[in-house]
């Protein structure tokens, strides 16, 4: 009896043992890592994903590719290095079938630069994929949704916000990014947030549920989101590739990802009245924003003499130069005043 009831006991508990590992495996699948800042209702979908440990021979990782100055590592995806002229990218070979997701990006940009540094990264989510081209690594004129991460301001004059800035455009393929405007001329909307060489873990949201697009931040090291901005009304079609590019230019950085999840969220679809939302046939739906700004032509900006970093040591140096003036006024005051009464003691 001893032997029989050790033997059931043993039996149980291998299958008590096997229904855990079962239910964590699914738990696994439905949210990596038990990631705290993963979203609510949504399916984690791993041919999208990039999470370490970085598993593939070299520079082959499944669903994924890889252009120009990237380099994998086991804990990070470097796009590009911290030094000039350099550009990276990585491509999802998956397309997206799912109408509604959210994607969350941990990354990390840092360099050796204190005051000039830059140039920032993009995600897309576009019709083209992998193509090279102007626009932080990537092709102008895209087709699709595109997020900027930019750390440095080409605008020779003054912004109505700081950098480094977050920014959103869509674009159905006839629009030009200004890159010499920081594309102000057609974002949907932007904030700022001071993402470089950060205290804390740096993330982003950027998630499309129900034509809504939402960015989020966090920098601050606690588990939940600051919003940069949301967007209604905006249509986005199926089919597309999630990709991330990054450029240096004269200026550098390093542009680090550490992870990249992405979650299906077409479970929560619902209106108001928790209905399903009528199906539709979203892959030929074409990309367009109601609030983007209107498209504007490029005017050259006049272009200052020197540079704000010049102007700031001509006026350092001007300031110097009237602080020794007044030293030296002042002082030869008083020594012909000394000289004047040596005389009388003199005489």
């Amino acid at each position: 009896n001893f032997e029989s009831s050790h033997g059931t006991m043993a039996s149980w508990l291998l299958l008590v043992a096997g229904a855990l590992l079962a239910l964590r495996c699914s738990w696994g699948a439905y949210n990596q890592d038990f990631d705290p800042m993963a979203p609510e209702g949504g399916y984690y979908r791993r041919e999208h994903s990039l999470v370490q440990p970085f598993q593939g021979s070299g520079m082959d990782v499944p669903f994924w590719e890889f252009r120009g100055s990237t380099v994998v590592t086991s804990s990070y995806v470097r796009l590009t290095p911290d030094k000039q002229s350099m550009e990276g990218a990585i491509w999802n070979t998956a397309p997206v079938i799912m109408h509604d997701w959210e994607l969350l990006i941990h990354f990390h940009v840092h360099g050796q630069g204190s005051h000039l540094f830059g140039d920032g990264f993009a995600v897309w989510y576009t019709k083209e994929r992998n193509e090279p081209g102007p626009i932080f690594g990537n092709r102008d004129y895209f087709t699709g949704l595109a997020v900027f991460f930019d750390t440095y301001s080409n605008y020779d004059g003054e912004h109505s916000h700081e950098h480094p800035y977050i920014s959103a455009m869509i674009n159905n393929g006839t629009l030009h990014y200004d890159h010499d405007r920081d594309g102000t001329h057609s974002e949907i909307d932007g904030c700022s947030v001071k993402f470089r060489n950060p205290k804390y873990d740096t993330y982003a949201s950027i998630s499309y549920i129900n034509r809504q697009l939402v960015i989020l931040y966090n920098v601050h090291g606690k588990p939940e989101w600051d919003a940069c901005f949301i967007a209604k009304d905006i249509d986005l079609p199926t089919g597309y590739y999630f990709g991330i590019s990054a450029v240096t230019g004269d200026l550098a950085d390093n542009h680090d990802i550490i992870s990249l999840k992405v979650y299906d969220m077409d479970n929560i679809n619902m209106e108001e009245g928790g209905t399903q939302v009528e199906e539709m046939d979203w892959s030929t739906v074409m990309p367009q924003a109601k609030s983007q700004e209107p498209p504007r032509d490029h005017v050259d900006s006049r272009k200052p003499l020197f540079g704000p970093n010049t102007y700031k040591a001509i006026s350092i140096t001007l300031i110097i130069l009237l602080v020794i003036a007044v030293v030296a006024v002042v002082g030869g005051v008083a020594f012909f005043n000394n000289q004047q009464k040596s005389r009388k003691r003199f005489f």
